[in-house]
Formats: C-alpha cells, sequence, structure tokens
C-alpha cells in the first residue's frame, strides 16, 4: 500500500514533525511510505528520517532557491484557508504545488497533519484515495471562523483523527460530518536510545515552544519556591519562541539566574530527559502531550498540569506522575517539592511511567491506523451514503426528512 503524509515543514523541530517521523517509519515496515513537505527552509532535516521513506518538498524557501524568485511566491494563498494561523506562510505557488502534487498522486492512503493543509487533500486529492485528517492541535483551539472553513471542506474526508478521546468528542459533537470516521489515535513515541535516567540529578526539566498557552512563566514562578528552599535544584527549560526574551526577564527579575536556563532547542530531547529527576508541564491546554510521554519513556515521572486535553489520557496521578489544577504555581511547587524530597517515590513513578508508556510505542499505533484503514476501505459506500444523505437533510425542510432512506453498507 502507498501511504504519503504531507506535513507543513519536515526541516523544523517540532511534536507534529516527530510523531509523523515515528509513524510513517513504522508504517514503513509494511508500506511504500512518503513525505511531503509543503515547505523547505533548510537542506537538511534536523530529526533523522528513516532511509526506506522517501522525502518530497514542493515549495523551497531557502535563500538561493529558484521559488523565490518565482513571482507566485509573493501572492497570498487562496486555497489555503484565510484564518489558519500559518496562512501568511503560504503563497498561491504553495497553492498550485499542492493541487498539482495531489492531482496526480497515486498515493492508497493520504494523510494530511494540520488544518489547512487537510483542506488542500480535501480539494485537490483523489476520490479513489483514502484522505485522513490528523488533528495535531485541538478542536476548541481553533477559532470560530477557522472551524467554519474546516466544516464546509472536512465533509469530503473519509477520516478525522486526534489525537485524544476527549478531542474526539468534541469533533462528533460540534461539528457534523456526516459519513466521517471520527477516531481518537494516540500519538506514538519509541523506545528512547538512551539509558534511563537513574533520578539522582537535582534536575527539573521542560521542553515546548516558548510561547503564551505553554506557561513557562507559571513554571518558572513555581520554581521560585522550589528553589527558596532547595537551592541545589536547577530548573532546564528546552525550546525555542517568540517568549524567549519575556521568560529570560522573569527568571532575570527573580534572581534564578545560573539556576533557571533557557536551553535552547534541541532534536535528542530524550537525552536531556534521561539527565533530569522530574520532567514538568504547566501549559493551559495541550492537544496531546509529546513531552510527557517522552520523559516516561525515559523513565522520568512527571508533573502536568491536569489542563485539556492530554494529559489526564497520559499521566495517572500518584502512579506515574502528578496532576496539579491549571494555573496554580502553588500546586505545582508543592507537587515538584513533593518529589524532591522523596526520591523513593520518584523511583517508583519513573518505573511506572517508564512501563505505562509502552502503550505509545510506535508498533501498536501503526497497526491502529492499517485497523483504520481496513475499515475505512469497508466502508466506503454506506459513508458515502451518510455524506449525501447529511447534504440531503441540510436544503430539505423538517417534515420530509423522515422519508429519508437508512443508509446501506
Amino acid at each position: 500500500m502507498k501511504i504519503v503524509f504531507l506535513i507543513h515543514n519536515v526541516y523544523g523541530i517540532g511534536g507534529t514533525i516527530r510523531t509523523t517521523l515515528n509513524l510513517a517509519s513504522a508504517l514503513a515496515d509494511h508500506h511504500e511510505v512518503t513525505i511531503v513537505s509543503m515547505l523547505r527552509h533548510r537542506t537538511k532535516p534536523r530529526f533523522t528520517i528513516d532511509k526506506r521513506v522517501t522525502l518530497l518538498p514542493l515549495v523551497d524557501h531557502r535563500k538561493d532557491a529558484a521559488d523565490k524568485a518565482d513571482p507566485r511566491s509573493r501572492q497570498p494563498a487562496e486555497a489555503f484557508p484565510s484564518a489558519e494561523k500559518r496562512h501568511g506562510q503560504y503563497s498561491r505557488l504553495t497553492d498550485l504545488r499542492a493541487e498539482e502534487y495531489l492531482r496526480t498522486c497515486d498515493a492508497d492512503v493520504i494523510i494530511g497533519t494540520r488544518p489547512g493543509i487537510n483542506v488542500y487533500l480535501a480539494r485537490f486529492a483523489p476520490r479513489e484515495a483514502l484522505r485522513i485528517a490528523q488533528e495535531h492541535l485541538t478542536h476548541d483551539t481553533h477559532g470560530k471562523r477557522l472551524r467554519g472553513q474546516l466544516a464546509q471542506h472536512y465533509r469530503a474526508l473519509d477520516a478525522v483523527i486526534t489525537t485524544t478521546e476527549a478531542d474526539a468528542t468534541a469533533y462528533r459533537t460540534r461539528m457534523r460530518l456526516p459519513g466521517v470516521h471520527i477516531q481518537a489515535i494516540a500519538n506514538s513515541v519509541p523506545e528512547p536510545d538512551v539509558p534511563a535516567t537513574l533520578g539522582g540529578a537535582n534536575v527539573i526539566a521542560a521542553a515546548g515552544r516558548l510561547v503564551p498557552s505553554k506557561r513557562f512563566d507559571l513554571l518558572i514562578e513555581a520554581f521560585a519556591k522550589v528553589a527558596a528552599e532547595r537551592p541545589d535544584w536547577a530548573l532546564r527549560i528546552y525550546g525555542t519562541g517568540a517568549d524567549k526574551e519575556r521568560l529570560q526577564e522573569l527568571i532575570d527579575d527573580r534572581g534564578l539566574v545560573g539556576r533557571a536556563t533557557l536551553m535552547g532547542a534541541t532534536a535528542r530531547i530524550e537525552a536531556e530527559f534521561a539527565q533530569a529527576s522530574i520532567v514538568a508541564s504547566a501549559s493551559d491546554a495541550e492537544s496531546f502531550g509529546m513531552t510527557l510521554v517522552e520523559a516516561m519513556r525515559c523513565g522520568v515521572p512527571v508533573v502536568s498540569t491536569d489542563c485539556p486535553l492530554g494529559p489526564a489520557e497520559i499521566v495517572r496521578d500518584r502512579v506515574d506522575g502528578r496532576l496539579v489544577p491549571v494555573g496554580d504555581s502553588e500546586a505545582l511547587a508543592a507537587a515538584l517539592l513533593d518529589l524532591i524530597d522523596d526520591e523513593a517515590t520518584r523511583r517508583r513513578m519513573g518505573d511506572a511511567a517508564r512501563a505505562a508508556s509502552r502503550r505509545f510505542d510506535p508498533v501498536p499505533i501503526a497497526r491502529s491506523y492499517d485497523d483504520l484503514f481496513t475499515e475505512l476501505a469497508g466502508t466506503r459506500r454506506s459513508r458515502a451514503w451518510l455524506r449525501r444523505r447529511g447534504w440531503l437533510r441540510a436544503r430539505i425542510g423538517p417534515f420530509a426528512r423522515r422519508l429519508l432512506p437508512s443508509p446501506r453498507r
């Protein structure tokens, strides 16, 4: 079977890139897999790509690339939804390259990995292919205008896959998509190629984009309370983003220079987590929680805010980590101090975290996708009927709806 992933920019660093590469590699055990990167800004990807996986960039944004001189690269995108936050990075050239590729694609399955790309998938992909939209954000983090644009196009898809059951429920109840299969399949995280932590280093680690929703400011505030009581502990934050300067100012203001450090981005976060005793997350919202799973796979207990939607589906409170209320720096600091002061509990939770994290291994996740492909292929006719029936129901009066026949397989 030929499987194609459509991704924003595989040459960067981010959770969607990591999980796409993990899944592509696992599926390559039994399928022919291609990753199509809408954009390219560097010569080589930051992450290692399985040699069995084909990589195809569509629009080259490197400094001396011919695409930079193409006048269409300076025209705004028309097919990419205007309400999508990446719209400014797309152009008429991106639209045309995506359409050209998809209209001639002979893949059996095409998987999109962000909302705007999923619109490309719905508009241009051949009807013979299974068209699957992955949601690496969440339904509720999309603005009302974008949700309206997505609903218009998502009706043409075969499936929408979320990373949590809570988000799948949101799509089922808030976006009417007759004939579209909606299912939660977790992101996959492979066994790290580093030894499990021994839990002896006095280090708390965290990772993610340095943006307001990740609440690294809250984590720094909580760590200030920790540092006052346990001055031999350090906080290391990995990632880049627009909040870097503000977070550094907060570190300076709280007198934490040399104790709390912004470490920058890394393509090998597991190696950094394995050197920590605790991994923390203070997010207001998460679509999944890749860093939590990555830490657990290294045998590191996590302390996370119990935010929508992912952490509660990953962490079992007081078994393999701790969950604390959103926005509560006192509770976050208290949970960190509890684990700092109880090495035996840290080790027990770390062992439990490592065992629990095996459910995110790429092999069973890939098997879930294989089962999905089989299910979608077997229900094409019934789902097509549901789609047509939904279209008719939206256009006829309520008195005539009861006359519509039931769907058939």
